[in-house]
């Protein structure tokens, strides 16, 4: 269940589920007994407050509160809105419902035990104001348990905004499939333990649907995973190239090559400036160290065609050297890494950057960015008033450079110029730290060595990036992630029913 549906997808899932005989009554009803089923594990006493608004989520709400009454609990609907002007499904609901029901008001939930929101739906695109903001704030202060129907009120499903102010869930209740928002920041920050349940909808919908963005897992990518093979050797599986920075910066590039290593490259080398050759070389054992200085030497060590993917950026320097190196890079047949200062050279003139990117024969090209660099790279998307989110902006990147952009941040996003995007939910706050970002960039050099393509090997990264992080635990630094990642592995390859075993891991 990796697809995740904006609010108008998960509208035409309603409707292609009612088109095919489904009354959407009978979803309305499954939907409610969701809500409730989780509420009825939750309350520990005092009346449950269903907050009620005058759309489906309100009838969701009305469902939950028929069910709950059923099972002894007393329960009092607040409704937000004239109740005579529903209509459709959210008004057969509420004229199911024969409990009392109260005019919205911030009082009626003092000394309550528990809170339903189902005031306002995922497709909400206004700034809340009024009677719902004043409900919304009293929901937040009640301190009791809140539900949420769907999304909490005052989030927008497809971006994860906050419209003004959100209620912040301690569980969240979705149907049939995530939306963007209950992945991105903040409103992921606003769902607290979210439950997805079946009420009905057939999962065939979603081949008229076509969606394409997925929440970051194996699920999507890991029957593309390259798996070392019996009769497999080092040159197999590819031969990554980090390139170092001078003589003071040099720990970027070596933090990107162990990350290559780990990933599973057969062979990994630091193209390095001379005047740092002697402190690659010491500090590395694995990893090869070969002296390379300026644009030139690099386009002619790339073109030896076994180098078939490196990383490019981690401590390099601002300017033009580097414009330079990134140019002589992307003129190669090998996979390329952009990352850090790879990016901010490019500040003053990305349409170089990107008319590079679309010269190649293929367009193996990953770039990297946090926010700082994204908004120096592309400032016409920066400052667009069309870009509403984070996914939003890494599609618009990817279209415009002709690359494959990941976006960093908790709630990273990858997005590929055909439109496809990825957003992740697994990296741990321990992750923010100094060096985990060539790390990445490693990871994914790594992936690209072994022949994964560039989509899948940056989304592939960014989760083993999150897991690698989380399983190392509070503590880490950015050192500790490539030497985390065979545990990550050994997890990944049982899960997916792959055996590892003395004669290497296959696919069963």
């Amino acid at each position: 269940m990796n697809e995740l549906l904006t609010t108008d997808e998960m509208a035409q899932a309603d409707r292609l589920t009612i088109a095919g005989g489904i009354p959407g009554i009978e979803l309305m009803e499954k939907a409610g007994i969701a809500v409730a089923d989780r509420a009825h594990g939750l309350v520990r006493g005092g009346r449950i407050v269903v907050v009620a608004g005058p759309g489906n989520n309100g009838g969701d709400g009305f469902v939950a509160a028929r069910h709950l009454s059923a099972h002894s609990h007393e329960v009092r609907v607040s409704f937000v809105g004239d109740k005579d002007k529903l209509r459709g499904d959210a008004a057969i609901a509420a004229e199911r419902w024969t409990g009392p029901v109260d005019l919205g008001s911030p009082d009626q939930l003092a000394g309550c035990g528990l809170i339903i929101d189902a005031l306002f739906g995922a497709g909400l695109d206004r700034e809340v104001t009024g009677q719902g903001r004043a409900m919304i704030e009293a929901m937040n202060a009640a301190g009791v348990p809140v539900i949420a129907v769907d999304l909490p009120s005052g989030i927008n499903g497809t971006t994860g905004a906050v419209l003004g102010v959100a209620v912040k869930a301690g569980h969240t209740v979705t149907f049939f499939r995530r939306k963007p928002g209950h992945l991105l920041l903040p409103g992921r920050l606003h769902c607290g333990a979210l439950t997805v349940s079946d009420i009905g909808i057939p999962a065939k919908v979603l081949e008229a649907i076509k969606p394409t963005t997925f929440a970051n897992g194996p699920e999507l990518w890991g029957e593309r995973f390259p798996i070392p093979r019996p009769e497999s050797h080092k040159y197999a599986r590819g031969h990554a190239v980090a390139v170092s920075g001078g003589l003071s910066t040099t720990g970027a590039a070596r933090l990107a090559a162990r990350g290559a290593l780990r990933a599973g490259a057969g062979l990994v080398t630091i193209a390095s400036p001379r005047e740092a050759l002697a402190v690659n070389a010491a500090a590395n054992l694995a990893v090869m160290v070969r002296p390379v200085d300026g644009a030139g030497e690099l386009a002619a060590f790339l073109a030896d065609k076994r180098h078939n993917a490196m990383v490019l950026g981690p401590g390099g320097g601002v300017g033009g050297a580097m414009r330079e190196q990134v140019v002589a890079a992307l003129a190669s047949e090998a996979a390329v890494v952009l990352d850090a200062d790879a990016l901010s050279s490019f500040a003053q003139a990305p349409d170089v950057l990107f008319t590079a990117i679309k010269k190649r024969r293929e367009s193996s090209v990953v770039l990297t960015p946090h926010d700082g660099e994204f908004d120096r790279l592309f400032k016409s998307i920066k400052d667009s008033p069309e870009v509403h989110s984070k996914l939003e902006k890494a599609r618009a990147a990817a279209r415009a450079s002709g690359a494959v952009v990941l976006l960093k941040g908790a709630d990273t996003v990858v997005a590929a110029p055909d439109g496809r995007a990825t957003i992740a939910d697994n990296a741990p706050s321990y992750l923010a730290t100094a060096g985990a970002g060539d790390v990445l960039a490693g990871i994914i050099a790594g992936l690209l060595a072994q022949g994964m393509g560039p989509f899948d090997a940056a989304s592939a990264a960014v989760w083993l990036h999150g897991e690698a992080a989380a399983s190392f635990g509070v503590g880490l630094i950015a050192e500790d992630l490539p030497e985390e990642l065979p545990r990550v592995y050994r997890r990944l390859f049982t899960d997916r029913g792959w055996t590892v075993d003395g004669t290497g891991a296959r696919r069963d």
